[in-house]
């Protein structure tokens, strides 16, 4: 295992991470930036929404184009060619703002989660519950070929797991782990563990199925998000930053002591999705 380096710095609370075209992508909180970040720091703002967005979360469509959840609007944005965001579905429907994590499976169908539950948006922006009773829903992946969606339960301390139908309903939810520190963001890898960002735990665990601990980045300061990628897929990106808690970041904002880092030659590459 390489050494853990910064990336970017700067950031204000950074979260969603997600590789893609040979760029790590994150949110940056407080700031209302979608970010793409290069290898050596180098940054592009794909996306803007309000400097005080939170939360703020990103995902694709398999035609490519970006999906952005704006959590405290409650509404499901999707980038268009010509770079302007239109919106895909009004998420209150089903729910009060604000909400969370987002993750899009390979027929399009969006999973968003906010207060206790999770909903599924259809490409054609139709908008249904297919879960709830979750303390605090946060980061999630699907796994297993898209048929298990596993997420992060912070409140709880778990990663829980539902069964994923051809509809995209789900079912058979079940205690995928138990947690020694509250979860946050998420992300899989081909040997069927989950790495798990934890901001009190400030670290990334690998853990499989069951609760094993295989492994451990430990950082200096709270981990929001991890995405496995680099050209091997064996890097995870993590997104880190002091946290005084919600209050503060939504009183007083972000401190800017956020950072993307980059921790080369784990176990086993991306899997899944995101």
């Amino acid at each position: 295992m390489g050494e853990t380096r910064v990336v970017a710095d700067g950031l204000g609370f950074p979260e969603s991470t997600r590789w893609r075209d040979g760029r790590a992508w994150l949110c940056n909180w407080g700031a209302g930036e979608v970010l793409a970040v290069s290898g050596d720091g180098e940054r592009e703002v794909v996306a803007r929404l309000a400097p005080r967005t939170i939360p703020l979360s990103i995902d694709w469509l398999p035609d490519g184009r970006m999906l952005v959840v704006d959590g405290p609007q409650g509404k499901l944005l999707r980038r268009e060619p010509d770079g302007t965001l239109a919106a895909m579905a009004d998420l209150t429907t089903l729910g009060r703002p604000p909400f969370n994590e987002l993750v899009v499976d390979a027929a399009g169908n969006a999973y968003v989660n906010g207060g206790p539950g999770i909903v599924c948006v259809r490409p054609d922006g139709n908008v249904r519950e297919v879960a709830d009773g979750l303390q605090w829903p946060n980061g999630m992946a699907l796994v297993g070929d898209g048929r298990t969606l596993v997420v992060a339960d912070s409140h709880a301390g778990q990663l829980v797991a539902f069964e994923v139908a051809d509809d995209g309903a789900l079912a058979g939810r079940r205690v995928w782990a138990d947690l020694e520190h509250a979860p946050d963001g998420i992300c899989a890898d081909a040997e069927g563990a989950v790495w798990v960002a934890t901001v009190p735990g400030q670290r990334c665990v690998r853990v499989r199925e069951g609760g094993q601990v295989l492994n451990t980045v430990a950082v200096d300061r709270g981990c929001f998000a991890c995405m496995l990628g680099g050209e091997d897929g064996r890097t995870l990106f993590i997104a880190a930053a002091r946290w005084h808690g919600m209050q503060a970041a939504m009183n007083d904002g972000p401190d800017w002591t956020g950072q993307l880092l980059a921790a080369p030659g784990q176990p086993a590459p991306h899997a899944g999705r995101p």
